[in-house]
């Protein structure tokens, strides 16, 4: 049993087979929705249904409200046809060409960054490297047939040579084994690229990168993108963390900011220690970007952080200008962390 979803206003369609979601069923066929979570947390592949009916395996979906369903809002990553569907969504090229691959790889370094920050260098074997955009996350395959997502902190032209920045959150199956087990020369596996958080070039703007912990991962790897290239326009990164020990690259960004002059660095600490005699920003940092820019009607804002910092920043950030559309989200679920 299949049924055919129509995507409007493009007029594509694509096949779903049974127990297959309309976001998967997507991906395969390269007809590429915003995504990113893909567990029904983030909301970024929210979309209308125009015609037809869908149903969800799970009860509550975070991503979903009541009022979205009352708009006729579904969730594509977990939404299954119940027949022949039309939806109302943006079809992402950018990435359309790009395959989704499970890819081996050896641990080659590993090196902590912060208490509670590892970085991570990955290598591909030889003639295999990643081909994706700066911003986009792989999935780890865990033996137990789990997944681990994290964010790609790399340059795309280091393509055999995969940077990540792990979180340590205690308890946790994959990053405890990271801390606590992992060696260099480890033999791993992952899927990807996957995630539609990526630089529009379409859109010339001032940008505003707002970070939140290892939410710098992905903004790190788009930076590197376009320092590569003479810049015409202004580029502001906020970066929050709670303390200074936090900041676990501020010396690399710092340097980037000194070397580049339409680069301005913002750090702000939401709980400083006494010892670090912190003389910058304080307070959450989606409050420091506003009180910067009080209108952001001209800019683009890319943010990549835990989700109470992107839901606190949408609204906020729609009250003084932005538009819905210059507002690209990588929303870091913990729980899919790991």
């Amino acid at each position: 049993m299949s049924y055919t979803v129509t995507i409007q206003p493009s007029g594509k369609t694509i096949t779903v087979n049974a127990d297959e979601t309309i976001l998967t069923a997507a991906l395969r066929q390269h007809a590429v929705l915003a995504y990113n979570c893909r567990n029904g947390l983030c909301g970024t592949c929210k979309n209308k249904l125009l015609n037809g009916s869908v149903s969800y395996d799970q009860a509550e979906l975070k991503g979903l409200s009541d009022a979205d369903r009352e708009q006729g809002l579904i969730l594509c990553c977990q939404a299954k046809p119940n027949e022949d569907v039309v939806i109302e969504a943006e079809l992402i090229d950018a990435v359309s060409d790009i395959d989704i691959r499970t890819v081996p790889c050896r641990v080659a370094s590993m090196k902590q960054l912060a208490h509670d920050v590892m970085q991570l260098q990955l290598k591909l074997p030889e003639g295999m490297g990643l081909i994706f955009l700066p911003g986009q996350y792989i999935n780890f395959l865990l033996s137990n047939g789990e997944e681990r997502s994290f964010s790609i902190a790399s340059a795309a032209a280091d393509n055999e040579m995969i940077e990540l920045h792990i979180r340590h959150v205690p308890g946790g199956l994959f990053t405890d084994h990271v801390f606590n087990n992992m060696q260099e020369k480890d033999m791993l596996r992952f899927r990807g690229p996957l995630g539609t958080f990526f630089l529009r070039q379409e859109l010339t703007g001032p940008i505003i990168f707002m970070a939140g912990g290892t939410g710098f991962a992905p903004i790190k790897s788009i930076l590197q993108q376009m320092f590569s290239q003479p810049q015409q326009r202004d580029i502001f990164f906020y970066w929050g963390v709670r303390a200074q020990q936090d900041l676990y690259l501020h010396d690399l960004v710092t340097q980037r900011h000194q070397q580049f002059d339409r680069f301005h660095y913002i750090p702000v600490l939401s709980e400083p220690m006494d010892k670090d005699n912190w003389q910058g920003r304080c307070g959450w940092v989606h409050d420091a970007v506003i009180e910067d820019h009080p209108d952001l009607s001209d800019f683009s804002v890319y943010a990549s952080g835990p989700p109470p910092m992107i839901l606190a920043a949408k609204p906020a950030f729609s009250a003084i200008g932005l538009q819905a559309d210059h507002m690209f989200y990588d929303s870091f679920e913990f729980s899919h962390e790991v």
